[in-house]
C-alpha cells in the first residue's frame, strides 16, 4: 500500500510493527478493525470477494495464496466468507470509518486502473463539501502535515 500523507493518516491504524500493511490482515486479524470500519461486516465481505476475484485472475499468485492460507487459518469469519465463493470488482463506494484522531469519517472512493502499470490501482477518497466528515478530513490532514516530518510513514507496499 502506498499513500499521500493524507491517506497514510487515514488508514494509520493498518500499521503492523512486524510485516507491511495489508488491509486484509487488519480486518480479519487485527481487533481494531471492528471500531475503525462502522460497515465491518459489509467490508469484510467486499474484501473477500476482491481476493477471491484476484485468485481468479492469477490463481497460481504465491503471495496471494500464502495471504489466503494464513487468513484462512487465523479467522474462522474468513473461512466462512471465502466458501462461499463471491466475486466483486471494487471501483466505486462509501467508506464508514472511525478514525482515532478524529472520529468519524464517511468517504465516497472511486478507482483508477493505472494503464502504464497493469495491476496497480489507485483510490481517490473524498468528503461531501461542508460535512463532518470533511471537517474531520481537514482535521486529520492538519495532524498528517505536523506528523511528517517527525518520521516517515511505516505504511508499504501490501504483500
Amino acid at each position: 500500500m502506498a499513500a499521500n500523507p493524507l491517506g497514510y493518516a487515514l488508514y494509520s491504524v493498518h500499521v503492523a510493527p512486524s510485516r507491511p500493511a495489508n488491509t486484509a490482515r487488519f480486518t480479519f486479524l487485527d481487533p481494531r478493525a471492528k471500531d475503525f470500519y462502522l460497515d465491518w461486516d459489509h467490508v469484510a465481505d467486499e474484501l473477500v470477494a476482491i481476493l477471491r476475484s484476484e485468485a481468479g485472475r492469477d490463481p497460481y499468485d504465491r503471495g496471494l495464496t500464502e495471504l489466503v492460507g494464513e487468513l484462512s487459518t487465523q479467522s474462522e469469519t474468513f473461512r466462512t466468507k471465502w466458501a462461499a465463493h463471491n466475486v466483486r470488482f471494487h471501483d466505486t463506494g462509501i467508506k464508514r470509518l472511525h478514525h482515532p484522531i478524529v472520529g468519524d469519517l464517511e468517504l465516497t472512493y472511486e478507482s483508477m486502473e493505472v494503464s502504464a502499470d497493469h495491476g496497480l490501482t489507485m483510490f481517490a477518497y473524498t468528503a461531501e463539501p461542508g460535512s463532518t466528515s470533511a471537517q474531520n478530513l481537514d482535521l486529520l490532514a492538519s495532524w498528517a502535515a505536523t506528523t511528517a516530518d517527525q518520521s516517515d510513514s511505516p505504511l508499504r507496499e501490501t504483500s
